[in-house]
């Protein structure tokens, strides 16, 4: 089984005022931190696409071993770069895609391996992330949502089509894996850990 690896790190950041794609954690920025988590699985191929303050975002990342796409439409929301990357993985041999956020520092490369492992014991379903009252990314689809993915429309990223396809999806063990839209929520996550 070969997995793409796609990283949303286009958004503009409006409610947090800054590019948090680059708000330090850790040794490195809160997209480092995602990218080396999903450099970690071996037979996978990482793919970031960027967007809003391309320039600086894309020079932050330009020393890992990733393919990088600049999505010129990332304004339209999560779908727009997730057909970016649909785009992409459909002209390669993958078997299927893991869509993964740039703002999720709770997802560690663990995580992401039972993903794909869950997926290697049925491989036909989509794997979704359990936060309890809903379903969502990190979330692992086969190929043959690919076509489901690239019709997309509008800031909801991968949620309709989750909802749609409940039948067809494994969900992961309940997690919190906290996205970081806000300073607020940066400085209490960041304080805590």
């Amino acid at each position: 089984m070969k997995t793409a690896i796609v990283i949303l790190a286009a958004g503009k950041s409006s409610r947090m005022g800054t590019a948090k794609q680059l708000l330090p954690y850790r040794h490195t920025t809160l997209l480092g931190w995602t990218i080396e988590q999903a450099l970690k699985i071996v037979n996978t191929e990482v793919i970031c696409i960027t967007g809003a303050k391309r320039e600086i975002v894309e020079k932050s990342i330009s020393t890992y071993p990733i393919t990088i796409i600049h999505n010129s439409n990332f304004q339209n929301g999560l779908s727009a770069s997730i057909k970016v990357g649909i785009r992409y993985v459909s002209q390669k041999d993958f078997d299927n895609v893991l869509i993964i956020l740039a703002d999720q520092p709770f997802v560690t490369n663990g995580y992401l391996k039972e993903i794909i492992s869950k997926s290697c014991m049925d491989p036909e379903k989509i794997i979704a992330s359990n936060y309890g009252n809903r379903i969502g990314v990190p979330a692992l689809f086969p190929r043959r949502f690919y076509q489901h993915l690239s019709k997309l429309t509008g800031d909801k990223g991968a949620k309709e089509l989750l909802s749609k396809h409940s039948d067809n999806i494994l969900k992961m063990p309940k997690v919190n894996l906290i996205d970081i839209d806000t300073q607020e929520e940066y400085e209490h996550y960041v304080r805590k850990h």
